[in-house]
């Protein structure tokens, strides 16, 4: 980690999923503005939620108990949720610990998008 930099693009859609676009370093300096940015995404509309991590360049466990913690909204709300983009290495950190079988994960915004549009 040598710049903690983070940004975090909300994009709300009138009639298919939010994109939320995350690029930078998610730790716990950074985590703030992930969770300040779900907190205004509207759960439960039914409209659903991507989160572009394709820009992430390092994730830890703060950043992965914020996605955890998204996904247990999404479901408290029946909204769906998936995560696009992860690398390589995020995505075998993933597949470590189980959360491959949790999330949803597609290669792409692109595919994304289109599996959760109505």
């Amino acid at each position: 980690m040598t710049d903690r930099t983070l940004t975090v693009t909300a994009r709300p859609h009138p009639v298919g999923p939010h994109l939320l676009t995350v690029a930078g370093e998610l730790d716990h300096h950074t985590g703030p503005r992930l969770r300040a940015a779900l907190d205004e995404i509207p759960f439960g509309s039914g409209a659903g939620l991507v989160i572009d991590l394709s820009g992430l360049t390092y994730c830890d466990s703060t950043g992965i108990t914020l996605l955890v913690s998204a996904y247990q909204r999404a479901q408290n709300t029946n909204s769906p949720l998936s995560l696009a983009g992860l690398s390589p290495d995020l995505l075998r950190v993933f597949r470590i610990v189980g959360l491959d079988q949790v999330f949803t994960l597609e290669p792409s915004v692109e595919h994304a998008m289109s599996s959760l549009r109505p």
